[in-house]
């Protein structure tokens, strides 16, 4: 049995070769209901979509490359803490660090802060452990509250925690990239969590099954493509595993009553409005 990942040391892959996704992904098949009339979505509705799986995607890449930096110095330096990222001014910073035994404070050992890219972390160490009383501490509240209630899992996970409004908080569980060139899709809940991190206020389970298929090696794959029975609209998770891909690569959704295209920047768009029954 596999824990969660509590820091980013369950190692990603490096040097993933260039090519797409080959990808029929059928995340679940279920008859479909009697059809209602529904309104499409908003270009609004569709827009927070994407600026939330790009800040996902951010997040993720931050977590990845801001372990890497820290752990050129000592590959054990943060083993069993968390980690947490937060973007400000445009870019991430992504402490390393551990919950007090009564969650009144966050100990921060390591600060990692954004260079010119996403790539690039310059690192450094908290000489005296900074107790962080604020959005740290919330987040990493919002983390433990999330995880208990995900319960326990079979292979290695991500975390990640993005702001929502009214200072309210979103995290995010999905399954870790465990192979190069194979990306997971499924598995994954976002849950909207009170600002102070101690109160589930929704759980939102946007895929069920997991799925992870491989790009052949050589074949060049023009998109992929799964359906969604359990909500009407895309989710933040697959505009993120379309940006995850290296390259990025569309992905097609086809819901009860809509098909979508992810396209490659992570931008949303109605590709036709299925019939409706009577």
């Amino acid at each position: 049995m596999l824990p969660f990942r509590t820091s980013p040391l369950a190692a990603r892959p490096r040097g993933i070769a260039a090519g797409q996704l080959l990808a029929a992904l059928l995340l679940a098949v279920a008859p479909m209901a009697t059809a209602q009339e529904v309104p499409a979505p908003t270009q609004e509705d569709l827009a927070r979509i994407t600026e939330r799986g790009r800040l996902l995607y951010e997040y993720d890449q931050a977590a990845w490359h801001a372990t890497d930096a820290v752990q050129m110095a000592n590959p054990k330096t943060v083993e069993g803490q968390q980690y947490l990222a937060k973007k400000e001014n445009g870019k991430w910073t992504v402490v390393f660090g551990k919950l007090n035994e009564d969650q009144s404070r966050f100990g921060i050992t390591y600060e990692a802060g954004q260079q010119a890219t996403l790539r690039q972390f310059a690192v450094q160490k908290q000489r005296q452990k900074a107790q962080d009383q604020e959005f740290y501490l919330y987040a990493a509240r919002a983390v433990e509250l999330a995880r208990k209630d995900f319960g326990r899992a079979d292979r290695p996970y991500n975390v990640a925690v993005l702001p929502a409004a009214s200072g309210q908080l979103y995290v995010y569980l999905y399954p870790a990239q465990t192979e190069a060139r194979v990306y997971p899709l499924g598995g994954d809940v976002r849950y909207l969590v009170s600002a102070d991190g101690t109160k589930i206020l929704q759980k939102h389970q946007m895929h069920k099954p997991i799925l992870e298929v491989a790009a052949r090696s050589g074949k060049k794959i023009v998109s992929g493509f799964h359906t969604h029975v359990l909500s009407d609209l895309p989710e933040d998770t697959d505009v993120f595993h379309v940006l995850t891909q290296d390259p990025p690569a569309p992905e097609f959704i086809v819901t009860p009553h809509f098909r979508y295209q992810v396209r490659t920047d992570g931008t949303i768009q109605i590709e036709k409005e299925r019939k409706r029954k009577k």
